[in-house]
């Protein structure tokens, strides 16, 4: 039986079509989690779900505790973690409302626990992070996407920025420079952690917005939740749809 998490920054129990009805409450030598983990009674196999900023939505990216976070799902037994993530959009083709699933990330965080090989938790120690992502479980998702006729971006490139504030202008042009396709706040360390401890790791991203100065008008942050929310309705049921369908690992 494959145990699956979502972690996400919106509270998806609001959404139909998981049905997280229990409540799993787990301590960490790492700190406070984030929240709860919430348990599906709906799949035949284990899902759970944890919501990255709270159920209340409170705290930012950057003071997230992602190392405890990551630590309780692998307490769980979790195999493999689906992270909903909300980005601007710097490639042409990425506009508000394309559903991404990215393929690499450029780290421009700063001051975050980045690791649990620090020497003090666990002896230090280096890890292979050529490619972030975890193909099975990545080409799966796209592969069913393809399937039900879910539009999908399966390319990109996700900056991960310090938040909570969102970017300047000249940022989001140096971005591009870089070769980045999608900007966000939340992708690191949480990838990183899910690949020390084995999970496997991939990410479905929403776009929110364009990148700052993409466009004449000042960024609405009113449309932005609007546009989350609504996108938010049609994850869900693709969510659950392909955990429906999801077997165990060969």
């Amino acid at each position: 039986m494959t145990k699956v998490a979502l972690i996400c920054g919106t509270d998806l129990r609001q959404y139909a079509g998981l049905e997280l009805t229990e409540e799993l409450s787990l301590t960490s030598e790492y700190g406070e989690v984030s929240s709860t983990v919430f348990k599906s009674s709906l799949f035949n196999n284990d899902v759970y779900f944890m919501a990255r900023h709270g159920v209340n939505s409170s705290i930012a990216p950057h003071q997230i505790n992602y190392r405890a976070n990551i630590d309780v799902l692998g307490q769980l037994g979790v195999e493999q973690i689906i992270a909903v993530n909300t980005v601007g959009g710097l490639h042409d083709s990425m506009a508000p409302g394309t559903w991404v699933c990215p393929e690499q990330i450029i780290d421009y965080t700063y001051g975050r626990e980045q690791t649990f090989f620090d020497g003090l938790h666990k002896p230090m120690k280096h890890i292979d992070f050529s490619f972030p992502f975890a193909h099975s479980l990545r080409d799966s998702m796209i592969d069913y996407a393809n399937q039900v006729g879910m539009p999908m971006s399966h390319f990109g490139t996700y900056a991960v920025t310090q938040g909570p504030r969102l970017e300047t202008a000249a940022e989001v042009r140096r971005l591009q420079r870089d070769g980045c396709d999608l900007v966000g706040m939340t992708m690191m360390p949480e990838a990183v952690l899910a690949r020390e401890l084995d999970i496997g790791y991939c990410s479905l991203c929403l776009v929110a917005n364009w990148g700052a100065g993409m466009e004449k008008q000042p960024l609405d942050i009113d449309a932005i939740y609007a546009l989350v929310k609504a996108g938010f309705t049609d994850v869900v049921s693709f969510l659950s749809d392909y955990l429906k369908q999801l077997e165990s690992p060969k």
